[in-house]
């Protein structure tokens, strides 16, 4: 089955030219490194993209600069397709499915290599694939963080690098000291730090530059209106037909963070559910952030996995075949985009237009309905065991109680691309 889904992914990279623009725009900033020359000042391809990444990142992406092109391409796309494979097996890792239900009594390769054949087809990860971006291996480096034990040595060193390479992984430290694991948010920050050091270093320039103005510059990065933004920003932009929705966004945005980290920390300080924990921070991070492009939510891949596995355990798989139709049907592609067309949509091709968006708010919504009331028995920590240890929590620990509907807790100590331009990030 993967093989044919290769197969065919193949043969239509063949018939369709794949530029891998975001692919260009790494190596563009490798050779920059390599040449001394200004990371923030030069525009590449024919779409002219920018460097956006922080100066860390830059460095990771020399050795993209020292190999031929089309070997480059080919190593990219291979490598993805690997870190499918690992997203999809730290999801089953994050999920557990239970003893005795469907998915557990199946071998897990077959179910790694089954669902990275379906999983390629995902529109954010097939996008992905196209732009040759980092999405993939920057969701496998803070998914193998935290499924790690808690007290795992070094325990959020990985998403304070995360973080260093691309700044929105940063939300998961903030999870982790808001469910009580305060020494794993500090590797966390330790980890930043020493991406940021490191960058400091190396290109002094470039950091000063990126760290006290290029952050901030949004509208360098895209523009936030058209239908690729599938973020809380990009939906009110279409909503309200405007280039900058203001202070209805901010606060649609500030609202909906505090509303999905304190949801996640009920769902794991309450009922010890470390997976619902992880995506309702996952879907606020892409919810949240000023451009969150359609590839950037290839955290679809273990929230499929997630709701498959509850669908195991209750065989009730309206909502995972829904959010599966979605993330593959490529609606906000479907509506008029060409010019300024993102903005005249009407109101009956908004849902249309920001798919994504809106399935992210309804899920956090859902979860919160899942996740509803308080387990009886003291809070996770209260029986004598200290918060984030690991142990509180946990099932067969005092304190803990299943959510209505939701299988057990997870053990925590177990182990087609648019010709618009601005689509290329």
């Amino acid at each position: 089955m993967l093989l044919l889904s290769l197969t065919a992914f193949a043969a239509l990279c063949l018939l369709r030219p794949t530029p891998m623009a975001d692919l260009l725009v790494y190596r563009a900033e490798g050779r920059a490194v390599l040449d001394g020359t200004d990371l923030y000042g030069f525009r590449v391809t024919e779409w002219n993209l920018p460097a956006t990444y922080p100066p860390f990142a830059a460095m990771l992406f020399v050795p993209t600069a020292l190999l031929p092109l089309l070997p480059l391409k080919a190593a990219f796309a291979a490598t993805n397709v690997l870190l499918l494979a690992l997203l999809v097996h730290l999801s089953l890792r994050l999920a557990a499915p239970a003893a005795g239900t469907r998915l557990a009594t199946w071998p897990r390769g077959a179910l790694v290599i089954g669902a990275t054949a379906l999983g390629l087809w995902l529109e954010p990860v097939f996008q992905t694939m196209l732009f040759g971006q980092i999405n993939l291996a920057l969701a496998c480096l803070v998914l193998w963080d935290l499924t790690r034990p808690d007290g795992a040595r070094g325990k959020g060193l990985a998403i304070g690098v995360a973080a260093g390479i691309k700044l929105t992984p940063a939300i998961f430290a903030v999870y982790l000291l808001l469910t009580g694991r305060v020494r794993a948010a500090l590797w966390s920050l330790a980890g930043f730090a020493g991406t940021v050091l490191a960058g400091v270093a190396v290109l002094p320039g470039a950091s000063l530059e990126f760290w006290t103005r290029r952050m901030l510059e949004t509208r360098r990065v895209g523009r936030v209106w058209i239908v690729d933004n599938q973020s809380l920003q990009g939906l009110f932009a279409r909503l309200l037909h405007t280039t900058d929705p203001g202070t209805v966004w901010r606060v649609a945005a500030l609202v909906t963070a505090v509303a999905g980290l304190l949801l996640a920390r009920h769902a794991v300080r309450a009922h010890g559910h470390e997976a619902w924990g992880v995506l309702c921070t996952a879907l606020t991070a892409v919810l949240v952030s000023p451009i969150s492009w359609s590839h950037h939510w290839v955290w679809c891949v273990p929230l499929l996995v997630l709701l498959a596995v509850e669908a195991g355990a209750r065989p009730r798989p309206v909502l995972a075949v829904a959010a599966l139709v979605l993330f593959s049907a490529r609606s906000h592609w479907l509506v008029p985009h060409d010019g300024v067309l993102d903005l005249r949509l009407p109101w009956w091709l908004q849902a249309a237009g920001s798919p994504y968006p809106v399935l992210g708010l309804g899920l956090l919504l859902f979860a919160a309905w899942r996740l509803r009331g308080t387990p009886q028995g003291p809070p996770p920590g209260a029986a004598g065991e200290p918060a984030g240890t690991g142990t509180a929590g946990t099932a067969g620990t005092p304190g803990t109680a299943r959510a209505p509907g939701l299988p057990g807790p997870r053990q925590t100590s177990s182990p087609a691309a648019s010709s618009d331009a601005s689509t290329m990030r």
